[in-house]
């Protein structure tokens, strides 16, 4: 997803239809982005007008949620990270474990939260 930076907007969109679509009718937010979202292929819309996410979209609302984790703990080290998102971190050398609970971020997870802040992202 070279390039495509997503709005608040469209990230609320995006969880939106991963939580699932009430009703027949989708809510403004959803009507805003559908187009855009379609178009980078991060929804689909199944012949009967169903919306859902692609494999790229729930990688990329996965990596916002490990963006938002990894500056949450930056914040506090107590911060508690969803499992899937520590389990991520971890692996990825961007956080150690505390041995009081919580975590600290490792040199490697600044320099990636660096990167992230000078893309404006």
């Amino acid at each position: 997803m070279k390039n495509e930076k997503l709005t608040q907007d469209e990230y609320n969109a995006l969880d939106e239809v991963k939580r699932g679509i009430k009703g027949e009718r989708v809510s403004a937010c959803v009507g805003r982005n559908t187009k855009r979202l379609t178009g980078i292929k991060l929804f689909t819309i199944a012949k009967n007008g169903r919306i859902s996410l692609t494999d790229k979209g729930e990688e990329i609302l996965f990596l916002r949620r490990c963006v938002l984790g990894l500056r949450a703990v930056e914040a506090d080290p107590a911060s508690v990270l969803d499992a899937d998102v520590a389990q991520f971190l971890g692996k990825k050398s961007h956080i150690v474990p505390r041995a009081e609970g919580g975590y600290d971020i490792s040199d490697k997870g600044r320099e990636s939260l660096a990167d992230i802040a000078k893309q404006g992202l």
